[in-house]
């Protein structure tokens, strides 16, 4: 647990750093180490049924992409789509596991 909250510390510190730097200076590579870890870092807090982590850590992704060299128009486009497709599928994941709690508590009342 420890071991993963300094990996997250020093993730923060890296995506920090990288957004207080121009978008002229942002390396290609770093951008995608960085968005790949963020990314990671969703997927871990979505696991962990974590969703205003994972919300937070999909806003700081905008914030890293925005700040990364822009790529083509359709390819960003097509990244939004599978974004929101990916988060509409966390989403109705996160209302099921919610709904299936209530029905075991209502169940368990009776």
């Amino acid at each position: 647990m420890r071991v993963s909250c300094c990996i997250l510390a020093i993730t923060a510190a890296l995506a920090s750093a990288a957004l207080a730097q121009s978008p002229a200076k942002a390396d290609d590579a770093v951008c995608a180490a960085e968005r790949s870890a963020v990314e990671r870092d969703m997927e871990l807090a979505r696991s962990k049924g974590q969703m205003l982590r994972r919300r937070q850590l999909a806003e700081r992704l905008v914030a890293l992409q925005g700040g990364c060299k822009a790529v083509s128009a359709d390819q960003s486009r097509a990244a939004n789509i599978e974004r929101l497709e990916q988060e509409v599928r966390e989403l109705r994941e996160a209302l099921d596991d919610a709904e299936e709690q209530l029905r075991k508590l209502k169940g368990a009342a009776r």
